[in-house]
């Protein structure tokens, strides 16, 4: 897929955007959320070249009592903040706060999805890409009919069901910043 093929990206939060917390933890605050390196260049890469850019995160952290949705809604508009002084910015969050099981927005179902297609019309799965760190997302992506990219960084081997996610997924990077190089044709940063 390049950079005339697309018009849409997909992004998971944790693992993708920020720093995963071990299996079973959860980022709960700002000071919590750490942006992994060159994720910041990746999205304004990404806005430079007018495509849409959307989180959708599984947050059942809320539903257990953990944290809150404003806490999530804050730590997305700090992650905006921070994007900004890259003048970069992400299009759309959207984050299922439900339990395993309870709901059609949980990945891999496909509720996050149709909620974005609501306030994006233009989002059309032919031409998205879903980029994530686990198994739900690659199959989210799938279901939808997406092109689908998995980061395989230092930490996925001990995430569940990551041999499954790269034997599904499209592609295969050990960072945002170099699939979204890929991507949009050049292997050199910018």
């Amino acid at each position: 897929m390049t950079i005339a093929q697309f018009e849409s990206v997909f992004l998971d939060r944790d693992g993708v955007l920020n720093r995963k917390l071990p299996e079973g933890h959860y980022v709960r605050s700002r000071e919590e959320f750490e942006v992994l390196p060159g994720v910041a260049r990746a999205i304004a890469r990404l806005n430079r070249a007018r495509k849409l850019v959307v989180v959708v995160s599984n947050q059942r952290g809320i539903s257990q009592g953990l944290f809150t949705g404003s806490d999530v809604e804050a730590i997305h508009a700090a992650f905006q903040e921070v994007l900004a002084r890259s003048d970069a910015h992400v299009d759309g969050f959207f984050y299922c706060p439900h339990e395993r099981n309870r709901c059609n927005c949980r990945k891999p179902l496909p509720g996050m999805f149709e909620a974005a297609v609501k306030k994006f019309p233009q989002i059309v799965p032919e031409s998205s890409v879903m980029i994530g760190d686990s198994l739900s997302d690659i199959e989210f992506g799938r279901l939808i009919g997406m092109h689908t990219i998995l980061i395989d960084s230092e930490w996925a081997e001990e995430s569940p069901g990551m041999k499954g996610a790269r034997m599904l997924a499209d592609s295969v990077y050990t960072s945002l910043i170099e699939a979204v190089n890929s991507l949009l044709g050049s292997l050199r940063p910018s």
